[in-house]
């Protein structure tokens, strides 16, 4: 397992900086956009329960990214808000460049806004050709996906509330 993180700060409260990341709309918008990082693909985002937030909330990702399909589930294992929220794939996954992974969301008050502590938990994936890629892109892509997701919501916040960023 190998864990990535990036942390980034707001001008913004505790309580909009989660609710901000805890929205899909916002921080999965990388995945659902065609771009040169998703192979020019996009994927679907499902979601399998009625609550799309908390403890048990469930989501599926379908598609393909480089003529591959994808589609893993992901359910929220751990829900406090405005400080911490996890969430991993559970069952069977068709991801690329690894098996399964855990994202771990970390909000903290600070003198002058709120810090976001973003991580991602990967385990390589099995077949030769997908530990190949996993070994050239997995890095590469997870910091892409922590940047777009910190951005997103920095976006977000500045434009529902007027909060300024400054990263870290």
């Amino acid at each position: 397992m190998k864990t990535l993180e990036r942390t980034q700060t707001y001008y913004a409260s505790a309580k909009d900086v989660f609710s901000s990341i805890d929205n899909l709309g916002v921080t999965g918008m990388h995945m659902t956009q065609s771009s040169p990082m998703m192979g020019g693909s996009k994927l679907n985002l499902e979601f399998l329960t009625a609550n799309h937030t908390g403890v048990g909330s469930k989501y599926r990702w379908t598609g393909k990214m480089m003529w591959m399909p994808m589609d893993f589930t992901v359910e929220v294992i751990k829900w406090n808000p405005p400080e911490e929220k996890i969430w991993e794939t559970i069952g069977e996954t068709k991801i690329i460049i690894y098996s399964w992974y855990r994202m771990h969301l970390q909000v903290m008050p600070i003198s002058d806004g709120t810090q976001a502590e973003l991580s991602i938990t990967y385990e390589k994936p099995k077949g030769f050709f997908n530990k190949i890629l996993s070994y050239l892109f997995a890095d590469w892509y997870c910091h892409w996906c922590l940047k777009k997701m910190l951005g997103d919501a920095r976006g977000s916040l500045e434009e529902n509330t007027g909060a300024i960023k400054k990263s870290i």
